[in-house]
């Protein structure tokens, strides 16, 4: 009985365990994605909650450049001005020359969008289409350059902060975030920067020529213009001049 017992056991397959080293890898690995994932989802759902946040009158909100200044010590200039502060003057000339529909859509312009797009299939040279609420959402939560990565969250972020923000918040926002020249955010910053008065005190030629230099603040300088920006600023004057309805929802 007992040979019986040996040859059956004897006949059994041992069982191999995986080594403990092994086990331990696979669980680091599933432990690493897991928490990429959840920063993933942090990453993605953080601007929302600060959009909500920056609704509060008194957050003054900074941009991811200003961060980046700060990250490298270079610092900036940044003097935060409510929207009753800043010349009526910056506000016709900013809406009429970065987002003359500004009043009229949901934080982005399918109109334009739409003529991008087309203009893109065709391989023709596209145009700008974003809206004074869609750069405010990138200057504060993305970054420079074009790509559909970045558009395709650009979009969104404009959609929501247009449903939570007043026309007013988003262009006060805007206009303190802006960057005006190195190290020069903000529309009370580069009024003093550029023409040495308060934001209160432009007037129209300047208020146009810091619009004019908006798309560009590094290579245009509104204190400086060239003969291009001086004939952007005729007509951008002529806009705001006219401007009339166009700015009705920035009326307090």
């Amino acid at each position: 009985m007992d040979g019986r017992v040996d040859i059956e056991a004897e006949g059994k397959p041992e069982r191999k365990e995986a080594p403990v080293r092994s086990r331990g890898f696979l669980s680091s690995v599933r432990g690493a994605v897991r928490r990429l994932l959840l920063l993933a989802v942090f990453l993605l759902l953080a601007p929302y909650l600060l959009i909500v946040l920056y609704s509060v009158p008194s957050v003054r909100p900074v941009s991811t450049l200003m961060v980046a200044d700060l990250v490298l010590l270079r610092g900036y200039d940044r003097q935060w001005v409510g929207l009753d502060d800043i010349s009526p003057n910056v506000v016709r000339a900013v809406m009429m020359s970065e987002d003359g529909q500004f009043c009229f859509h949901g934080g982005v312009d399918w109109t334009q969008m739409q003529g991008v797009v087309r203009q893109a299939l065709d391989g023709e040279a596209t145009r700008g289409a974003s809206t004074i609420t869609m750069q405010t959402a990138k200057n504060l939560f993305l970054w420079n350059g074009r790509s559909f990565v970045r558009k395709g969250l650009e979009l969104p972020l404009a959609m929501f902060a247009d449903t939570v923000w007043s026309k007013r918040r988003t262009l006060e926002i805007y206009l303190n975030i802006a960057e005006w020249g190195p190290g020069i955010y903000g529309i009370e910053a580069a009024a003093q920067h550029h023409f040495k008065v308060p934001a209160s005190r432009l007037t129209l030629r300047q208020a146009s020529l810091l619009a004019v230099s908006l798309p560009n603040p590094i290579q245009r300088n509104a204190s400086s213009p060239t003969r291009g920006m001086t004939r952007l600023v005729s007509v951008i004057e002529r806009r705001a001049r006219a401007s009339g309805d166009y700015i009705r929802c920035i009326e307090g």
